[in-house]
């Protein structure tokens, strides 16, 4: 080969490697190894984005987290009907029913009012009738069958037996539905009677009952005791003191006669001699019956002042609150069906209890069913959640049930109401159902907000 022509081959390899040297810097940085190229490259949009892509590992990519979805607070829709009560002011227990169909359709409903325990209905207006509570021995209701008109105001008057004097009697009123279940709406009244003057009533107790006689009794035989006592101490001191004096002088006037009587015109000089003393006398303890006259005078003042002590706390203790410790928020409190009972969170008022009756839903765990119209009221400014196995029906051996939720699920229309919270301020109006075996009648409900609650107790008639 010529060398011209070995020396331009020889140039050309030198050109192209500086070419290929000047070219390195521009080349793009290599991948890593690790990262996978994608098999179909994106489009140049896509890569433009200054979005970044996640790496991709032998792991899929979580979720992102999504907050659970919070149950919508229960809530009592508008009912077809409105029910009003009010105690009329009349000597024996008497209430004024009002039912409001506000809607344009005429409304069929079955309304209820309890009877406290032990009375009965002497008037009732509109075709009511009464009858026993199902389930209850010794518990009666008034019942009417009405058709209300639309935009129409039915007003219905009861009339009771005194059952004890002075007493206030509370008898509380429900409209209920076709099947007997759901209560459209229910409302309470408490007939105090008429008032009667604090004078007549202190007139009315007998003279020795009263306390301020009592007290005065207990005062002056006191004040006589304590005489009797002071005028015989002062006397018996008086009589040893002359006892004392006199056996001195008979001593100190005596005259000394020695070897035989002498006359007047034979004594001597009489010196002063020195006083004798005096004998010490016996004292003398008071009587025996003196002594347990005092003492029972002092036991009783002592228990007759504290005897009116303790009636005076106890007449001033509110009777409608029980106090509780430990734990519990708030105080427990006893009431009787009808009656609104306030605690930590809610109020809770039973309008109305009634085992085996009307159409009930069968129960989850066999047995009798019992159904209790309650309502409740959220008082607190934020949402509260209650839970059904804190509600309880106590029998009358002690033993208690829980609240049926699944038969309180069926009783609500499928609604669970113990998923939902209250929400704040609001009112519901819901059955509860307690399933209880064989035909034991619950004698008191036990309602509470939360665990820590002190709720409130229901006496069932």
């Amino acid at each position: 080969m010529p060398a011209t022509r070995r020396h331009h081959r020889s140039l050309a390899v030198i050109v192209n490697c500086l070419g290929v040297i000047a070219a390195v810097p521009a080349l793009p940085a290599a991948a890593p190894r690790a990262v996978a190229a994608p098999a179909n490259p994106a489009p140049a949009a896509a890569q433009a984005s200054p979005v970044a892509t996640p790496v991709q590992t032998g792991m899929p990519a979580a979720p992102p987290a999504v907050p659970p979805a919070k149950p919508p607070p229960v809530q009592m829709s508008k009912p077809p009907i409105t029910v009003r009560v009010a105690a009329a002011n009349t000597p024996a227990p008497g209430y004024q029913i009002q039912v409001l169909n506000a809607g344009n359709t005429p409304v069929e409903t079955t309304l209820r009012q309890e009877l406290p325990t032990g009375s009965r209905a002497t008037t009732v207006t509109g075709g009511g009738r009464t009858t026993p509570v199902a389930g209850a021995s010794n518990a009666n209701e008034v019942t009417w069958r009405l058709k209300l008109p639309p935009r129409s105001t039915t007003t219905l008057n009861t009339a009771l037996s005194m059952t004890v004097s002075g007493q206030p009697v509370t008898a509380p009123a429900c409209a209920y539905g076709t099947d007997g279940t759901r209560p459209y709406d229910c409302a309470t009244a408490t007939w105090t009677g008429p008032a009667v003057p604090a004078t007549k009533a202190a007139a009315a107790a007998p003279m020795w009952q009263r306390s301020s006689v009592q007290l005065a009794a207990l005062a002056a035989l006191l004040v006589v005791t304590g005489g009797v006592l002071w005028w015989w101490l002062g006397r018996r001191r008086r009589r040893s003191g002359v006892a004392s004096d006199d056996a001195a002088t008979t001593s100190a006037g005596a005259p000394a006669v020695a070897g035989g009587a002498r006359g007047p015109a034979d004594r001597g000089t009489v010196y002063p001699r020195a006083a004798m003393p005096s004998p010490a006398g016996r004292r003398r303890t008071p009587p025996v019956w003196l002594m347990i006259g005092v003492a029972a005078a002092v036991l009783a003042g002592v228990v007759g002042a504290a005897a009116w002590t303790a009636t005076q706390r106890v007449a001033a203790i509110d009777t409608a609150k029980q106090p509780t410790s430990g734990a519990w928020m708030g105080k427990s409190v006893t009431g009787a069906v009808g009656v609104p009972l306030r605690e930590a969170a809610f109020e809770f008022t039973v309008y109305r209890v009634a085992c085996g009756a009307g159409n009930l839903p069968s129960a989850s765990k066999g047995g009798r069913q019992c159904l209790a119209t309650v309502g409740v009221r959220n008082l607190t400014s934020g949402e509260q959640t209650w839970h059904g196995q804190l509600q309880r029906a106590y029998l009358p051996g002690g033993n208690w049930v829980a609240a049926d939720e699944d038969a309180t699920r069926v009783a609500n229309l499928g609604q669970d109401i113990f998923a939902q919270p209250v929400a704040a301020g609001s009112r519901v109006l819901l059955p509860l159902v307690f399933s209880v075996g064989g035909s034991d009648q619950p004698k008191q409900l036990e309602l509470r907000s939360g665990v820590f609650s002190a709720g409130v107790r229901v006496d069932v008639p």
